[in-house]
């Protein structure tokens, strides 16, 4: 399964190589040409049978992580976060360090030391460390040198009947969808864009849509789902089990309503599942790839996630579904009538 494999990669925020490896082989056969650029990003173009539009997909390799930030004199390891990552969750949980994968699990001070007030208090990732059971300094550094990339280490676990536990849904899930989407062919001309550093800034998109200046974008994504208990109903940001998410705004990117429209439009008629996103926060890609050139019709179609940003995110196979056969679908809509297209010409 695609998604098994992706997320067993690591491939935290500027670290990419391992899951663009993997992409490259893939898709190489499924695409007229692809390139590398030089921020990282994997760029595949499909040559479209007639049209001369332009339509990019998008989704980020990149996984929220940390770096080696120093090293204590008894052998522990000092490490700060790459990209969103809830400070309350980090103790006890393993990891992997570097290309040789050294194991290390994230430590604090024993609760049987800690006063009542710390007890109560948040822990911060600055009185966190890691431990991979060296003796030393000198031999820390060896085994972890300052700047080494950490990943979560956590297995893909299958949850009940139809759902899945693993690190990095976000965004493992968009480059699962983007490599089946290259096995169509369609009128326009197609650019799949994995995309790196999403979690750091969307900064791969920057340069990737500066580089296609497309006509519309589609970005898909993990999602936040908050559909759990001690959250209010009216606060979900998305439900699992009920299809793929669309947004009309988060905190980077206001999508382009039209667009948005004609993606649930689609989804009905083809009898997918599909929800609104009811949230404005988080954001992706959509929020540089809609401010290249001129402005782009951009809009993102999600699959949700609960505990996202954790090595315990969990995801329906059915939403995943959804996402995949509305994307595709969408896709195969737009050459045929070509109407969102002409219309991102003249706005």
């Amino acid at each position: 399964m695609l998604i098994k494999e992706l997320t067993e990669l690591n491939g935290v925020s500027g670290n990419e190589n391992d899951v663009r490896d993997y992409i490259i082989k893939k898709i190489e056969n499924l695409c007229d040409s692809y390139r590398v650029d030089s921020i990282g990003n994997v760029i595949a173009f499909k040559r479209g049978s007639g049209s001369k539009f332009k339509v990019m997909l998008s989704a980020h390799m990149d996984e929220v992580g940390f770096i080696v930030s120093g090293h204590t004199d008894k052998g522990f390891i000092k490490f700060k976060a790459v990209g969103g990552i809830d400070d309350r969750i980090l103790p006890g949980k393993r990891v992997v360090i570097g290309k040789q994968k050294i194991s290390g699990v994230i430590g604090i001070k024993p609760i049987h030391q800690q006063e009542r007030e710390e007890r109560e208090k948040i822990i911060k990732i600055k009185n966190l460390y890691i431990d991979i059971g060296a003796e030393s300094k000198d031999e820390a550094e060896k085994l972890a040198p300052l700047g080494e990339f950490i990943a979560f280490d956590s297995d893909f676990v299958n949850l009940g009947n139809n759902c899945i536990k693993a690190k990095a849904l976000d965004d493992r899930v968009g480059c699962a969808v983007l490599i089946e989407a290259l096995k169509h062919s369609y009128d326009f001309d197609l650019y799949v864009c994995f995309t790196v550093q999403e979690e750091v800034g969307l900064r791969g998109a920057q340069v990737a849509a500066y580089s296609v200046m497309p006509d519309i974008a589609l970005i898909i994504e993990g999602t936040t789902c908050a559909d759990v208990p001690n959250v209010e109903k009216h606060e979900y940001s998305t439900i699992l089990g009920n299809g793929a998410a669309l947004t009309i705004m988060d905190r980077t990117c206001y999508c382009d309503r039209e667009l948005v429209q004609y993606l649930y439009n689609v989804a009905v008629q083809n009898n997918i599942k599909v929800q609104y996103k009811q949230t404005t926060t988080g954001g992706n890609d959509a929020g540089q790839i809609q401010r290249t050139g001129t402005g782009v019709k951009t809009a993102s179609i999600s699959v949700p996630c609960r505990y996202i940003h954790s090595p315990v995110s969990v995801m329906c196979r059915s939403d995943y579904e959804a996402v995949e056969r509305l994307t595709i679908t969408a896709l195969h809509q737009i050459s045929i009538d070509k109407g969102v297209l002409k219309n991102s010409i003249i706005l």
